[in-house]
């Protein structure tokens, strides 16, 4: 057995975080190291652990370890985050694919899928949701199941009507937006997507660092909000380097806020508001 074999010795995060790659399937040695510690300090704080008993639980409990992934990776998110830049992509942006006769679109990272349905949202107002086809994909199994479930608790508490309200410029075309791809209800606080809008999505667990693409084809629009910023620099440009690759030429990119390109890769994508275009190589539409 693994765990009679090795007699740990971890001191540190970093210590810990080659244990979790040399014997399970994660490796986040590129992730951000403050972001990182901070989540691993939490667990341990939670389980009342030390280092070394949290070490020797991964070593002999699988279902701990994704338990730690999940507490690793759990990502904040919401309807319309951020709503300029959803009233950017309606106004201004998403109209611009209309001649397409399918528009692929991969959100990276898509947690429990709030972005995903927001997304399909403006699609549809837009008259274009039979074109669309989704690949949405997280590395927490526990958030993918959120997702294909629909259903979300405390979001009119969390300010969901005021985020519609604001990419559709009016508090009352922002409810009816909500009851249109919603049911309602306002007692217990619930939401849950109606079953038109589950269409054409595939639910897929990916690890972004590790796993290759599971699916192959070219894509329109790459949503990665707010993942980036817990990796390191090397770790961020091979995942953009990724984006590039898989997008079709003037593909969209869309990050989060906080997000940003640099050094050569604003030579490979032009930013146009919040979003970014991919600007060099081509491809031919298939």
């Amino acid at each position: 057995m693994i765990e009679e074999l090795y007699q740990p010795k971890v001191m540190t995060y970093k210590e810990y975080l080659r244990v979790l790659k040399e014997h399970t399937p994660y490796d986040f040695s590129d992730y951000s190291d403050n972001s990182i510690n901070r989540r691993i300090q939490k667990v341990m704080q939670d389980h009342k652990m030390t280092f070394d008993e949290l070490t020797a639980r991964t070593l002999s409990d699988n279902r701990f370890v994704e338990e730690v992934v999940e507490a690793i990776t759990v990502n904040t998110t919401d309807f319309f985050r951020d709503p300029e830049m959803w009233r950017f992509l309606y106004e201004k942006h998403l109209s611009t694919y209309r001649n397409n006769g399918v528009i692929n679109i991969w959100h990276a990272g898509c947690s429990t899928g709030q972005e995903v349905f927001s997304l399909l949202i403006l699609f549809s107002e837009l008259g274009m949701l039979p074109k669309i086809r989704v690949f949405a994909t997280d590395i927490s199994q526990r958030a993918l199941d959120s997702a294909q479930e629909g259903v979300y608790l405390h979001q009119i508490e969390r300010g969901c009507i005021e985020n519609f309200s604001k990419v559709f410029n009016d508090r009352k075309k922002g409810e009816q937006i909500l009851f249109k791809y919603f049911d309602v209800d306002a007692e217990k606080d619930i939401i849950s997507v109606k079953p038109f809008l589950k269409k054409n999505i595939k639910f897929i667990r990916h690890d972004l660092v590790k796993n290759e693409l599971p699916f192959f084809n070219k894509i329109d629009i790459v949503f990665c909000r707010n993942v980036l910023i817990y990796f390191n620099a090397k770790l961020q440009a091979r995942i953009i380097q990724r984006f590039f690759d898989i997008l079709f030429s003037n593909g969209t990119l869309v990050l989060g806020a906080h997000e940003s390109l640099s050094g050569f890769f604003k030579t490979k994508f032009e930013k146009k508001g919040p979003i970014f275009k991919k600007s060099n190589g081509f491809h031919l539409r298939c």
